[in-house]
């Protein structure tokens, strides 16, 4: 596996110009998986024991930091993050922090699942970062309050040990802790500034919930769906066509760079389980001179299965949601959608419900990760 590439130590003050020219940074490769404390997944920080300069809820807004050399209040410099005030020890004699002193933020995943990376960006924290972070979990079902996690019988699994970071820098680590879980502990020794937090995974869901839903998603992020694969991801992650949600705007969806060849894009999904599906959604919210012309939808069972179409190629229409009501159900475990030539979708739907078979191993990796 591939080196993880840590950073230690402050970043130069800044000078001037783009604040970003010297960010620290690397390419992670569990990046791949989608952010399971995206907000638009229902992810939120629920508490945090102090946010004197800046406040918690600024560690999963989507996009990198901002910074405004010039924007200062009461309390002193505004940052774009979540930042603690300066810890002090017990007395003249000792006025330094004691080792285990720390500052803590709770954290909701917007969908439970199995943790494969985390970032701890401390973009624009240049002499004010922890000095070290760690990372715990945990899995509480329900809508816990921050008073029962925090509780003596509440059982929480070290993903990041107590690890020194760098300031404005994304410090990123691998997590290979084979469980599912809900919640996150995030903690900065002894004290200092986060600007965001990622969480890549995979989504493990609920099965009763979906039994009880009965027909839903079956690509759905939120439901257990994922990318597999895509042919370009330039202008945007093909993780966006099965966020929750319409799109909102151009750059909320999938788009392609311009085709001067023969050849179409594509992305490929991994649905929730074995599934069989009954309706095609396909829509091109706010793709208007870049929508896709014609799409069509494949579906495979299992790995080593054959693709048949599901919905042959179909003329698209700027800014516009399709149904297709298949004739027949297709059952499969993988999905593909082909556009033509190029160009793009906001959002895929496969409406549908899981066989006996996905049920069966659905319900099976929910147990063995600990649901």
């Amino acid at each position: 596996m591939t080196a993880i590439p840590s950073f230690t130590g402050d970043a130069h003050p800044y000078g001037g110009g783009d604040p970003y020219a010297d960010y620290r940074t690397a390419d992670f490769p569990f990046t791949q998986y989608a952010d399971l404390a995206d907000r638009r997944l229902g992810a939120g920080v629920i508490a945090a024991n102090d946010e004197f300069f800046a406040q918690r809820e600024n560690l999963l807004v989507p996009g990198r930091a901002e910074f405004d050399p010039e924007h200062f209040g009461h309390k002193g410099k505004i940052m774009d993050g979540w930042e603690t005030r300066r810890r002090r020890g017990a007395s003249a004699e000792h006025p330094w922090p004691a080792a285990e002193d720390h500052d803590w933020a709770l954290v909701r995943l917007g969908a439970p699942g199995v943790i494969r990376g985390i970032v701890v960006d401390t973009a624009h924290f240049r002499g004010n970062y922890p000095q070290a972070v760690s990372v715990e979990g945990t899995c509480v079902e329900g809508s816990p309050a921050p008073e029962e996690l925090l509780g003596d019988d509440v059982k929480w699994t070290t993903l990041v040990p107590r690890t020194a970071v760098g300031g404005h820098a994304a410090n990123g680590f691998a997590v290979a802790v084979e469980q599912r879980f809900t919640h996150l502990r995030v903690n900065q020794h002894p004290d200092g500034g986060i600007a965001r937090l990622r969480v890549y995974g995979e989504v493990v869901p609920d099965p009763a919930w979906l039994t009880v839903l009965g027909a839903f998603d079956v690509v759905a992020l939120e439901n257990g769906g994922q990318v597999e694969d895509a042919s370009d991801r330039f202008y945007s992650p093909a993780t966006h066509t099965i966020q929750p949600g319409r799109s909102r705007k151009m750059d909320d969806g999938w788009e392609t760079r311009r085709r001067r060849d023969q050849g179409n894009d594509w992305i490929r999904y991994r649905l929730v389980a074995q599934s069989r599906i009954r309706a095609v959604e396909i829509d091109t919210a706010y793709l208007k001179g870049n929508s896709a012309g014609w799409a069509s939808v494949s579906v495979k069972d299992g790995e080593d299965g054959e693709w048949r179409e599901i919905l042959s190629r179909t003329r698209l229409q700027p800014d516009t949601n399709h149904r297709f009501v298949l004739p027949e159900p297709a059952v499969g475990t993988h999905a593909r959608v082909d556009i033509f030539p190029d160009g793009g979708i906001s959002r895929l739907r496969l409406f549908g419900s899981l066989t006996d078979q996905g049920t069966t191993r659905l319900a099976a990796r929910h147990q063995e990760l600990g649901g």
